[in-house]
């Protein structure tokens, strides 16, 4: 793979040595920072870059500056915050062809997923308009109760104060753009973690912020070890907010630790998909292929498990086959043709692996895929899983169909029900009836009838229940996990205003 090597535009983010040696973005500069690790490309398992690892002095820096500096973005009018925004949108726009080549020599996804993930950013950005309205409090008249009579209420927003974002892998820069926007529109200053896995294009987001002119301090970025940074932060007592996105293990350890603080978690799934008898079974065969190998099944809101009645399982085994070439797998710099890359890291082709191999020793049979080399796992279909399977039931996190049996519908809602996790769900059937009860039945925080799921822009909210995490993420109701609510009571009677309670109606 060629030397990283950015443009004049984004030169203060880093220094080009052997290796081009990537700085934090703390109190409005670009810092450099004693100790670095290395950043590894799934694509050919080459060093591309050397990125800074933070030290608790360096966190201590991070959090003093977001304290600070919050005055800064809650003092800012408004509108100013919003345009502001818009500026930035338009900046990444400018950019978007460098951010995307970044992206996908980092995080080794084709071009399609990483220009995706720029478009929904984009978009994301530019549905801010729709986020501010949920700032917008509300007006409350006392006379309605005979208590409060005489008396009326403003209910309104406010910010939080320094919000934490903690982003995965999967989706590095909208997922944590999707927690910095809400949180700065609100009014709170943010420190964001990207992951190790590949930061740098949300480092080239945060240069753009810098440029535009977003005030020093109120927006940090800071990259190194989760063991380090981690509980350093979410015990930290000046952080008023974390909004994680990740693995269930790290949610329930920052639920654990992190007190009194808001807290929002979007973490693992198992999306199931429901097949049934009646469904239109080549779109079903298709959103079930595009749900599972779509950034090669490293999705929250993937299709992790199909379930199909037994009587039309062959049926829906051959109308998979055909799809199974919709996506073409290898090197994702090999050309435009290629919409499925490696997986992270080998370490996560590894696991899948096992899962696999467990599945099959178990009764499955592995119609298709099934191998991997270094971190690039093959497309793989497993037919008759039996629910001993851990690829049954844990989140799969690659691109495997796992295709279950079931005897009917009312199995297939309790299986589904069974799960630990409760996410995403799909259900295919031309009944929009039958549809509609099992959506109902369904223990999830999102359900699509006839598609994959998919959050996109987070236009629609999403978040999980059970293991799935807790809080609503999307357009508007970011807002207001990032807000707290404030009731301001007026006493009118104290001038003798306001309508007076009479009693005469009362039984």
């Amino acid at each position: 793979m060629e030397k990283l090597k950015l443009s004049d535009y984004f030169s203060e983010i880093y220094e080009l040595n052997e290796y081009p040696r990537f700085k934090v973005f703390i109190d409005g500069k670009w810092v450099k920072t004693k100790d670095t690790f290395d950043l590894i490309s799934s694509i050919d398992e080459s060093k591309i870059a050397e990125v800074g690892a933070v030290s608790k002095e360096d966190l201590d820096l991070a959090v003093n500056s977001a304290d600070a500096n919050k005055h800064k973005i809650r003092d800012m009018s408004a509108i100013d915050r919003l345009e502001l925004i818009n500026q930035v949108r338009k900046e990444i726009e400018n950019h978007r062809e460098e951010i995307v080549n970044v992206l996908m020599r980092e995080s080794g996804k084709a071009y399609d997923s990483a220009n995706g993930e720029i478009n929904a950013t984009i978009e994301r950005l530019r549905l801010s308009m729709e986020d501010s309205r949920k700032i917008m409090g509300e007006y409350i008249p006392g006379d309605w109760s005979s208590d409060t009579t005489r008396k009326m209420a403003l209910v309104i927003r406010e910010p939080l104060g320094v919000v934490l974002g903690i982003s995965p892998f999967n989706y590095p820069v909208y997922t944590s753009m999707a927690k910095i926007l809400p949180a700065l529109l609100s009014g709170n200053s943010v420190i964001i973690k990207p992951p190790s896995s590949d930061p740098l294009a949300l480092l080239m987001c945060a240069e753009i912020f810098r440029k535009i002119g977003l005030p020093a301090g109120t927006l940090q970025v800071i990259t190194g070890s989760g063991s380090v940074a981690g509980d350093y932060l979410i015990e930290n007592n000046r952080i008023n907010m974390i909004s994680f996105t990740g693995s269930t293990t790290v949610g329930k350890h920052i639920s654990e630790v992190a007190g009194l603080k808001k807290i929002h978690l979007e973490l693992g799934g198992k999306g199931t998909a429901i097949i049934l008898e009646d469904a239109d079974l080549d779109l079903a065969a298709k959103e079930c292929v595009k749900g599972s190998f779509e950034l090669a099944g490293q999705r929250c809101d993937a299709i992790s498990r199909v379930l199909v009645p037994e009587q039309i399982a062959d049926k829906f085994y051959k109308k998979i086959e055909e799809h199974l070439n919709d996506y073409k797998f290898g090197n994702p710099l090999d050309g435009n043709k290629i919409n499925m890359g490696p997986v992270i890291n080998k370490k996560a082709a590894e696991r899948i692996d096992l899962m696999v191999k467990d599945a099959v020793k178990k009764g499955a049979k592995c119609a298709a895929g099934g191998k991997f080399n270094n971190s690039y796992y093959e497309p793989t279909l497993l037919e008759d899983v039996p629910l001993t399977a851990e690829i049954a039931n844990e989140e799969t996190f690659g691109p495997v169909i796992t295709v279950i049996k079931v005897k009917d519908v009312d199995e297939a809602i309790k299986i589904a029900n069974e799960s630990k996790y409760g996410l995403d769900s799909a259900v295919f059937t031309n009944d929009f009836y039958n549809g509609w009860r099992i959506m109902k039945a369904l223990q999830v925080g999102n359900v699509t009838l006839n598609g994959a799921p998919s959050h996109g822009t987070a236009y629609f909210p999403f978040g999980g229940v059970k293991d799935s995490g807790a809080g609503k993420e999307g357009v508007g109701y970011s807002i207001e996990e990032m807000t707290n609510i404030k009731t301001i009571i007026f006493n009118l009677g104290a001038k003798n205003l306001g309508k007076q309670y009479s009693g005469q109606f009362k039984d």
